[in-house]
């Protein structure tokens, strides 16, 4: 498989391209980022759901509230009769006419849908209980408390991971300060777990290095300084490394220049001088400044950092289109780290909407109508 996709990264002309493989956690996808040579990072989605997915099942009482809430829903989803008196309930009282949301054991976000729809449809569900022959035993006003200080405890990780799937955003930057918010919104000692993945995150380079070049975030996304730090370093490390390859790449064009430059532009020599300027000339010559790419690069990226942060509405890529002769060589960073994905969710729900379009009752179409289809759908 990793072979496979080597050879297509160099048909497709992306070998150098790569900079990071946003998978997730599964041994193989590691052992293709490995064969691969290029960077590993886990989906942040895929990160999120295994965490709140263990809190889950660690707490007793909560299992017991998901299993009574899964019984009402699956009983209002699969009887008619019950369907209809909550339709008829819902309208009664003014309210939208909604179904429940069945809970997928797979995804924790659609256990937060459905004790959210829930806890919303309270009243009629409760109503329309009341007013049917079954033994589902309804939910009570403790219950539902509970399920809404769950609904307190998972909106923050709701809505990271909604921002964190997005599509044309660089969402790769966004990853390491949504889980600091995380963590300061919980305030919460024992979730050991988010705390131990936030210090992996801030550890990674890929993300550090997009966390640090987008400039509505900088150093404030960072919940330890220690890594904060070492992030600075590596940045200073890597804008070191741009300025060393920018210095190679001219070398021998400047000096065939040097050669063929007139002997009209030269000094005069010490015979038509006299020697009087011999002294003075050479003392010059001697304390030229030599560029030194790490100094160079420590200064560049100290600018960067002090400078005020743009608004977090503001473009990031707006931003370094406009300050690329400023910061001419983390300009060239950013180019590499800001197309960062935080999730793989984005190229799932593509490869999702293929096996829609390209189904059993649709098996006839040609590779390039299912092509343009695709497009359509994204682009819309």
């Amino acid at each position: 498989m990793a072979l496979v996709k080597k050879n297509a990264m160099i048909e497709w002309a992306m070998k150098d391209k790569v900079k990071c493989l946003v998978t997730d956690a599964a041994a193989n996808m590691i052992a293709c980022s490995r064969i691969l040579q290029v960077t590993h990072s886990v989906c942040i989605a895929h990160a999120l759901n295994a965490m709140v997915k263990m809190s889950f099942d660690q707490v007793s009482a909560l299992c017991d509230i998901r299993n009574k809430a899964k019984k009402v829903v699956t009983y209002f989803r699969s009887s008619t009769s019950a369907k209809e008196m909550l339709t008829q309930v819902q309208r009664e009282m003014n309210r939208p006419v909604l179904k429940l949301v069945n809970e997928v054991e797979t995804c924790w976000n659609s256990t937060f849908h459905t004790l959210q729809r829930l806890h919303a449809e309270r009243q009629t569900v409760g109503a329309s209980l009341a007013s049917l022959k079954t033994d589902i035993a309804p939910l009570h006003a403790q219950d539902f408390k509970a399920i809404q200080q769950i609904l307190c405890v998972l909106t923050p990780f709701h809505l990271a991971r909604v921002e964190l799937s997005e599509e044309k955003r660089v969402s790769g930057s966004k990853v390491i300060p949504l889980l600091k918010m995380i963590h300061h919104s919980l305030q919460v000692e024992q979730i050991r777990c988010l705390r131990e993945h936030i210090w992996n995150m801030e550890s990674l380079s890929v993300m550090t290095m997009a966390t640090l070049l987008n400039p509505r975030i900088k150093k404030l996304g960072f919940l330890n300084q220690t890594k904060m730090t070492e992030a600075v370093k590596r940045l200073q490390a890597e804008c070191g490394n741009v300025i060393r390859a920018e210095d190679e790449r001219p070398s021998t064009s400047s000096s065939s220049q040097s050669t063929e430059a007139p002997s009209s532009t030269q000094q005069p020599t010490s015979s038509s001088s006299g020697n009087l300027w011999l002294l003075l000339d050479s003392a010059v010559d001697q304390h030229k400044p030599s560029s030194n790419a790490t100094s160079d690069a420590i200064v560049e990226v100290d600018r960067y950092l002090t400078e005020t942060n743009i608004q977090r509405a503001e473009d990031p890529l707006e931003y370094w289109r406009m300050q690329k002769h400023v910061y001419p060589h983390l300009y060239t960073l950013a180019l590499q780290f800001l197309c960062t994905p935080a999730s793989s969710v984005p190229c799932e729900r593509v490869f999702s909407k293929a096996g829609e379009i390209q189904s059993k009752r649709r098996n006839r179409l040609s590779p390039n109508t299912v092509k343009q289809l695709l497009f359509l759908n994204k682009n819309n």
